[in-house]
């Protein structure tokens, strides 16, 4: 039988990746990465307002047909392959980013007359201008008793969808007089690649609108037009009716203008998009049981959970969505604000030259601060320095450090924000256990999980579990090129595809006990200090807190 190769394109926040995979092993065999020019690292920003982070439609759709057309020109020259072999194309993006488009579904900044307006541009995940619609948007839901936030941890974020059209609606009216519907970027792409652009039919998918639009067919799809009119009238107005369907699903074909830009055949089946890491965790290997972190600047945790038992709410999650992940299943999201962006900021702001700059200095703090016992430090930190995700839902969180000293030094701080994060990650798994939802295996993925094993093995006594690395460093690519082997026929299920196309790597990082009783110790301080700054709630105390840390110390130091 002829080889098959599919497509996996991923779209990050500074760059679009396309990956060419062979369909029945996995084999990476060429990639290339598109680095997005406008802007600043491809963002749009406004010195006006830090919160503010657009991209240009642009640079997606050039971005596309660049990588795409490269990686296809260095694949020809592997044995086997031939643009004929090509037989699906999946892709994944960062999201929640939405793009105003008119009735032709025609991104408005492409368009002359806005391409240098903001509001008329792509809203990155990462722009947080409409904070105040968020509380406004949550606070209606609860006033009106609505269930739509119920699946999405019970706090609509600044960082999603209605969000980000309200504020458009209110700051830029005359971008919202010309927009006709608002196209995720997961939607927009593979809309673009096949033709299907009309905003009234093309596909949507289940991941971006059930995770980000409080899509959910318990209660007809999205939120009511009487909901989304007592917000703005144009919200209504914006409401689409189209299901969204799974990954598993063909968003149409390639068309003969794209394809003949890419060196690719027409009728390329290409699949219905979703967001990055629940694509990463798909080619990680994801699957009941089994938790993928895709570690980063911040993390995503997804978790696949069996439909066939009823799923309970889960207070501060992400999104609770069937089929966002992998088809039949629930598929849960949860996250950290900052993971990599915490340690960067330390070695930027903090200890600026003292350990050499970027890669260097993390090598030097990491060699030692991997020379420290658990608890030798006496600190603990709060992994909040950009807001929090889960399980709090609250940007308003910052960070905070507790038990230094005049003899702290750098690489005991280093050490202490790695552990407040992998204390954030523990966070997350105790609040999906505690709703029933089972934690068996951890794989994770990124540039950390591959480069850092202080970090993991952190990570793996903090959690007490295994910490599994997945095979591929382009996970999120692959995950994309899963998919485009389904829609393209090579596999009947996304498991079936999986099962041949991913894998995680011999490396495993195994709880060692005496770290884990440490760490369970310093885990409590940071759940004292995590309720107590985070919660409304809190009604214990915090004056042992620097004691107990000076006890732990003395322990690790001393033995006694």
């Amino acid at each position: 039988m002829a080889e098959q190769f599919a497509i996996g394109v991923d779209y990050g926040t500074n760059s679009v990746r396309a990956l060419v995979v062979n369909v029945a092993t996995g084999e990476e065999i060429a990639t290339n990465v598109y680095d997005y020019p406008s802007g600043e690292a491809g963002i749009l920003l406004d010195p006006r307002d830090p919160n503010l982070a657009r991209q240009s439609p642009i640079d997606y759709i050039q971005g596309f047909l660049a990588s795409v057309k490269s990686a296809v020109a260095d694949a020809a020259s592997v044995p086997g392959f031939s643009p004929e072999a090509v037989i699906g194309i999946g892709v994944d993006t960062t999201g929640s980013t939405p793009i105003p488009v008119n009735a032709a579904g025609v991104a408005l900044g492409t368009l002359p007359e806005f391409k240098d307006t903001l509001a008329a541009n792509a809203w990155l995940w990462k722009d947080h201008t409409s904070h105040a619609e968020a509380m406004e948007i949550t606070e209606l839901a609860r006033t009106r008793n609505e269930p739509y936030l119920a699946k999405c941890g019970g706090t609509y974020s600044s960082e999603w969808y209605w969000s980000k059209m309200l504020h458009c609606v209110r700051t830029a009216p005359e971008v919202a007089a010309a927009t006709a519907s608002w196209v995720e970027l997961a939607d927009f792409i593979p809309a673009y690649i096949t033709g299907n652009t009309d905003p009234n039919t093309l596909a949507r998918s289940i991941c971006a609108a059930g995770h980000k639009a409080m899509y959910n067919e318990q209660w007809g799809g999205l939120p009511s037009e009487d909901f989304l009119a007592s917000l703005d009238p144009k919200l209504a107005e914006w409401r689409y009716t189209t299901k969204a369907v799974p990954s598993n699903h063909k968003a149409g074909e390639l068309t003969e203008e794209v394809a003949q830009q890419i060196g690719l055949p027409a009728g390329i089946a290409v699949a219905v998009g979703a967001f990055d890491a629940h694509m990463g965790a798909v080619g990680a290997g994801a699957g009941a049981g089994t938790l993928v972190k895709i570690m980063g600047t911040s993390t995503c945790d997804c978790l696949p959970s069996p439909m066939d038992r009823e799923m309970p709410d889960v207070p501060g999650m992400c999104g609770i969505v069937p089929e966002s992940i992998l088809p039949g299943m629930y598929g849960l999201e949860a996250g950290q604000s900052a993971v990599g962006d915490i340690f960067n900021w330390f070695v930027k702001q903090i200890a600026p030259g003292a350990y050499g700059t970027g890669a260097e200095a993390h090598i030097k703090l990491t060699e030692d601060a991997a020379k420290l016992k658990p608890g030798e430090s006496g600190l603990v930190a709060l992994d909040w320095n950009n807001g929090n995700r889960t399980i709090l839902v609250d940007p308003l969180l910052t960070g905070l450090m507790v038990g230094q000293t005049l003899h702290t030094t750098p690489a005991e701080i280093y050490r202490a924000l790695v552990e407040a994060t992998a204390y954030g990650a523990l966070t997350i798994i105790r609040r999906a256990e505690e709703y029933g939802v089972k934690v068996e295996q951890v794989i994770n993925c990124g540039g950390i999980a591959e480069k850092n094993p202080m970090v993991m093995q952190i990570y793996a006594d903090v959690c007490n579990r295994p910490m599994k690395i997945s095979r591929s460093a382009q996970t999120c690519a692959l995950g994309a090129a899963v998919f485009g082997a389904v829609v393209g026929g090579a596999y009947a299920t996304a498991e079936d595809a999986q099962a041949k196309m991913t894998d995680v790597k011999e490396t495993v990082y195994k709880p060692i006990p005496e770290n884990v009783a440490v760490y369970a110790e310093l885990y409590q301080v940071y759940h004292t200090l995590h309720d107590a700054f985070g919660t409304a709630d809190f009604s214990g105390s915090l004056s042992g807190v620097m004691k107990d840390l000076i006890r732990i110390r003395h322990k690790a130091r001393v033995g006694e």
